[in-house]
């Protein structure tokens, strides 16, 4: 979703698919030409997106064209192996928690695109950016857990990182942080339309609205798992092209048009047919938000319950992911999962009209107004003009509004203006929802947009943090079980996301890994 510079106030995004996402941070270093394809060295790898990125600051949002280009210019520190989830190698090389401190050893050689050193002072100066509230990142508590401190010795090319308390997924979250280099920390305002960084290509041209180009860096030796830029099949160029129809992407995919693009609709068929590669990522694609702020009529918990309890959810299910999907399972979805599991099956209120309707008549709610991303797919109005239908028989007057990602970000983090939003937030990490599920609301600085406060919810969330890794991954599932009994929000649909290729492999564990570009001969 494109960011709004007008909107002051932190932004999040989707992994993987559209809209809202949290989190990502997988790699690997090996291409995917695997299947007989040949690997033609260099040319231009061109690719789809559905938004323009926005502003180009790689710590200003984590919205999801934003966070697809940032993989190309920046290097978090760690990455995630996306078959086993295990962390491996970024700009670090060496890593160890112990406790509250995490010790880890920069790769020798690090250089910057304009070929100056990355320090580990320079990491260390990222971690105090992001962890300042005044800079208003939305990696703060999300990425990086709140009250972090970090200090460098750049002799050994250590940087240690000091936590408030300890975080079980803090290497995870440290795999989504891009870092900027010097040049970038002192002059913020030059990130809105170049790249300092450390990847693997850097930006050469912009045209907003339109279209970026990148190019290749040569020496590049630390990328995730240690990849590198003289793999064979590495495309010398990467342009981003900015194509907000869907069918327009997949008639330029079939006609070579462009060589990547993420197609969520009924284009997906044909070009399965076709025969094209596909890298597919599972994804939580329905997921129902209520606005609990006050002045809202959905700020009535027993008006959240008569909404879900309305719905017939296995049907949505069906209609928006056009029979392809199943039912959520966790609200940390992009495999691999740090937390495997299923908080939603019984959690989740039955539908009850009759239930429903009582409640209505008592709250006389008025008009509700309700959102969807027209971007999730052509499938999203059906299963929108369903929902409608399913509360107009609960007697609950409902409007819907299938706006641009665009306009549903200055609803959710400017105007408010919203009472129901069908909006996916994906992370493969439950630690990295906490921001968006409790504490602060918009008004108070914080990423809680639609200001939930479940205390069962934060009880859990509290005792889970305390412990090491997946041994807490019973009281994580726990947290999420109390939002869905309570109505707070409500997941209903998981799917299969594809990002088709032609004349290119690549892998997409959330989003695409820059790294594991190849292009092949047609």
């Amino acid at each position: 979703m494109k960011l709004n510079t007008r909107v002051s106030t932190a932004t999040v995004a989707l992994c993987a698919t559209t809209t809202l996402l949290a989190a990502c941070g997988g790699g690997g270093n090996s291409g995917v030409a695997g299947g007989g394809s040949k690997v033609v060295d260099g040319g231009t790898f061109t690719m789809a997106l559905k938004a323009d990125p926005g502003n180009l600051d790689p710590q200003s949002s984590t919205e999801s064209a934003l966070f697809t280009v940032t993989q190309l210019a920046y290097d978090p520190l760690l990455s995630v192996n996306s078959d086993t989830g295990a962390i491996q190698s970024g700009l670090a090389t060496k890593w160890k928690v112990n406790g509250k401190k995490v010790i880890l050893t920069l790769a020798d050689g690090i250089t910057c695109s304009d070929g100056s050193d990355f320090t580990a002072s320079d990491a260390a100066e990222n971690i105090a950016y992001v962890a300042d509230p005044k800079n208003k990142s939305p990696f703060l508590g999300t990425f990086l857990p709140v009250g972090a401190k970090a200090t460098a010795d750049n002799a050994s090319g250590t940087l240690t990182i000091t936590l408030a308390s300890p975080a079980p997924f803090v290497l995870n979250g440290l795999a989504s942080l891009p870092m900027v280099c010097k040049k970038g920390m002192k002059d913020r305002k030059s990130l809105q339309d170049t790249t300092d960084g450390t990847g693997p290509y850097q930006l050469t041209q912009a045209a907003p609205g339109d279209h970026f180009t990148y190019q290749i860096r040569n020496g590049y030796t630390w990328g995730p798992g240690g990849a590198t830029t003289a793999t064979p099949g590495m495309p010398d160029t990467v342009v981003i092209k900015v194509v907000e129809n869907e069918s327009t992407a997949a008639n330029l995919l079939l006609s070579g048009g462009v060589n990547a693009a993420q197609i969520l609709g009924p284009d997906a068929t044909r070009l399965e047919k076709a025969g094209l590669f596909a890298a597919k990522t599972k994804a939580l694609i329905g997921e129902q938000w209520y606005n609990h702020a006050q002045g809202h009529a959905t700020s009535s918990p027993a008006l959240r319950m008569a909404l879900t309890q309305a719905l017939d959810l296995g049907q949505l299910e069906k209609v928006l992911t056009s029979g392809k999907g199943g039912p959520a399972t966790t609200l940390a979805a992009i495999e691999p999962r740090a937390c495997p599991g299923d908080s939603v099956s019984g959690a989740l209120p039955a539908q009850d009209v009759q239930a429903a309707q009582a409640a209505a008549k008592k709250a006389h709610p008025g008009t509700l107004t309700f959102l969807y991303a027209t971007s999730t797919g052509p499938a999203a109005a059906a299963a929108a003009e369903l929902a409608v239908q399913e509360w107009k028989a609960a007697g609950i007057d409902v409007k819907a509004k299938g706006e641009g990602d665009a306009a549903i970000q200055s609803a959710l983090f400017g105007s408010g203006d919203w009472d129901i939003a069908w909006v996916p937030l994906n992370v493969n990490s439950p630690d990295q929802l906490v921001p968006f599920l409790s504490g602060p609301g918009l008004a108070d600085g914080g990423t809680n947009f639609s200001a939930i406060d479940n205390k069962a919810y934060t009880a859990d969330v509290q005792k889970a943090s305390g412990m090491q890794g997946t041994s807490g991954c019973s009281t994580w599932l726990s947290a999420e079980s109390h939002l869905f009994s309570q109505a707070d929000m409500v997941p209903f649909a998981n799917s299969v996301v594809s990002t088709f290729g032609n004349g290119a492999e690549f892998e997409t564990p959330g989003q695409l890994v820059p790294t594991s570009i190849r292009m092949v001969a047609k």
